[in-house]
């Protein structure tokens, strides 16, 4: 298997940033424990929202805080435009969408700051919503909109590349309950935009530009194959340039009232958790969110097993009573390292905060942890 040679990264969307000044002080306090207690070179995947990316000197700011501290940044996370650590962030993290031009002009900062940060001749990642989530309301001319702000971006980045060397790609991240979130979707809608690239003579930049994040724990939730969907998305011609390496809750049976007690812990008022349960013949069921009305729904007990967008520690293959998707994470990086290409891997375990029990827990032990554990995975 070929992996990419850079230092393993983790996304320091799990620490709260809300101004540039907050950059360095987050490095100090824990990307650099993080790498102590790795005992090995790390990176880190920045995500800075629109406020700190919009100050000014922002790249050069972050620049030399990296640099100062020995480390290296190759991947940002552009996906939560404002403060993802609010009380409530929940859908408000899938504004604004890919047919409103902030999103547009935040993700073009992005890849100016990115391509500052990388080395001569570097290639660079930003990860960005799956154009918007399904459950707001979409004007008929949104798809048209957002996909020329698609190929915006993706001439941009071929300027940017012209005039520095450093190659920026986007990789759209498929999530559940978004315009985007099956294998399936995303293979339809980057095929209309090929095309669409190809009648204004864009599509060998839209192909090098453009691609996905395949966030492992999104597609485990929708109870996809993950080698059967990378080997789509290869066939396809749509480039994988960024991997989000992460797990799911697993519940194997939602009728046992140990499991469903387990569960109730992981109820809390800032993400969004969407559950997904198969049941015997096969047919999935959503849920938008994890709640209590779920967990006493008689039809919901009967469906096994369920599983839950809930981003838990990449190193566990059980919680207490509960399982992870481990197993899909381990075939999804086998399967990712039979390209001919390498994406950009990222530890992405944002929940820790409110993780049950996480008062408990040293945060800097539990992301080295799963970045030891990743890259055990990947060596073997």
């Amino acid at each position: 298997m070929a992996f990419s040679p850079l230092p393993p990264a983790y996304c320091t969307n799990v620490h709260p940033c809300r101004v540039l000044a907050d950059v360095p002080r987050m490095l100090d306090r824990h990307a650099l424990a993080v790498r102590e207690r790795c005992g090995f070179a790390i990176s880190v995947g920045l995500w800075l929202p629109e406020a700190a990316v919009a100050a000014p000197a922002a790249a050069a700011t972050v620049a030399e805080a990296l640099a100062a501290r020995g480390l290296t940044c190759h991947t940002l996370n552009a996906f939560p435009f404002g403060d993802f650590h609010n009380a409530r962030v929940k859908e408000q993290v899938y504004l604004p969408d890919w047919a409103d031009p902030r999103r547009l002009d935040y993700t073009l900062s992005c890849g100016q700051l990115l391509a500052a940060l990388l080395p001569p001749g570097g290639e660079g990642s930003i990860s960005t919503l799956p154009l918007g989530f399904k459950g707001f309301d979409h004007g008929a001319g949104f798809s048209a909109a957002a996909g020329d702000a698609l190929l915006g971006c993706a001439r941009r980045f071929a300027e940017i590349e012209a005039a520095t060397g450093r190659c920026i790609r986007l990789a759209l991240e498929p999530e559940p309950c978004c315009l985007l979130e099956t294998t399936a979707e995303t293979v339809a809608f980057f095929a209309g935009l090929f095309t669409r690239a190809a009648a204004l003579g864009l599509e060998p930049v839209a192909r090098r530009h453009l691609g996905i994040c395949y966030d492992v724990c999104h597609q485990a939730v929708e109870f996809e194959d993950a080698g059967e969907a990378i080997a789509a998305l290869t066939a396809a011609g749509i480039r994988i340039n960024k991997v989000q390496v992460s797990c799911a809750i697993e519940v194997p049976d939602p009728t046992d009232p140990v499991q469903r007690d387990a569960l109730t812990a992981y109820i809390e008022p800032r993400y969004l958790h969407q559950t997904f349960a198969r049941d015997a013949g096969g047919t999935l069921h959503r849920a938008l969110d994890l709640t209590a009305d779920l967990l006493t729904d008689a039809a919901w007990r009967s469906r096994a097993p369920w599983r839950v967008h809930y981003h838990v520690p990449v190193d566990a293959e059980r919680i207490g009573s509960l399982r992870t998707t481990r197993g899909e994470l381990a075939s999804a990086l086998a399967a990712i390292g039979g390209l001919d290409y390498a994406p950009h891997l990222e530890v992405e375990t944002y929940t820790w905060p409110v993780l049950p029990g996480a008062d408990a827990v040293d945060l800097a032990t539990g992301i080295a942890r799963e970045l030891i554990a990743t890259r055990a995975l990947i060596e073997t």
